[in-house]
């Protein structure tokens, strides 16, 4: 979905507009290598971005296991769940 959103202002933005005041006329041209090197651009910043994103939710993670730690339980088994409660 963001690859049709994105695909055409590539292009659009490899296109190159020349006008001629003197005839009248105006020219579109396509330049390949404008267009290779914006994707190639925004590429790198898509990759920048997801990197920058993976080392914010690793620190996150660190801060979080540092704050939260280990917890120790200790469980005694050896009740007799069968007795009656103590009432007092």
């Amino acid at each position: 979905m963001r690859a049709a959103i994105i695909l055409p202002a590539l292009l659009l933005g490899a296109c190159q507009v020349s006008t001629d005041d003197a005839n009248d006329s105006m020219t579109v041209a396509y330049n390949q290598d404008l267009a290779e090197n914006a994707a190639a651009d925004a590429a790198n910043t898509a990759q920048d971005i997801g990197g920058d994103i993976a080392n914010d939710v690793e620190r996150t993670g660190d801060k979080v296991q540092n704050e939260v730690g280990d917890v120790d339980v200790d469980v005694d088994v050896d009740v007799d769940r069968n007795a009656p409660a103590n009432s007092n």
